[in-house]
């Protein structure tokens, strides 16, 4: 692990930080994880989004403002999938541009503690 002495005197690390290492490979891999989550949490909020639109449009009865307002719902979720997809391109784009290497920020990690 690696200290910082400054004019304040030496800082560690706190744990779990010394995982992403002290040059801009880490800032590389702590974009990589931020990411991916995001991502992951998306992608899980557009399908319980779905699940729940699809159950208030086969609960909607004929009724045209709760079919409306379900339509409303499974048009929204399918914008945020198209975004959540969205962020992969993005994320590869920036991973060319800035590491040179277009899966850089995309690829799965799981850090565990040292």
């Amino acid at each position: 692990m690696k200290t910082l002495s400054t004019i304040w005197g030496t800082v560690n690390p706190p744990p779990g930080v010394s995982g992403y290492g002290g040059d801009i490979s880490g800032l590389r891999l702590f974009v990589n994880v931020l990411v991916n989550t995001v991502i992951v949490f998306a992608g899980v909020f557009t399908f319980i989004n779905f699940i729940i639109a699809g159950y208030s449009f086969l609960s909607a009865g004929g009724k045209p403002e709760k079919i409306a307002n379900a339509w409303s719902k499974i048009w929204l979720s399918m914008v945020g999938l198209l975004i959540t997809a969205g962020a992969f391109v993005l994320a590869g784009i920036l991973g060319l541009l800035l590491f040179g290497d277009a899966a850089a920020l995309v690829r799965l990690r799981y850090f565990t503690p040292p």
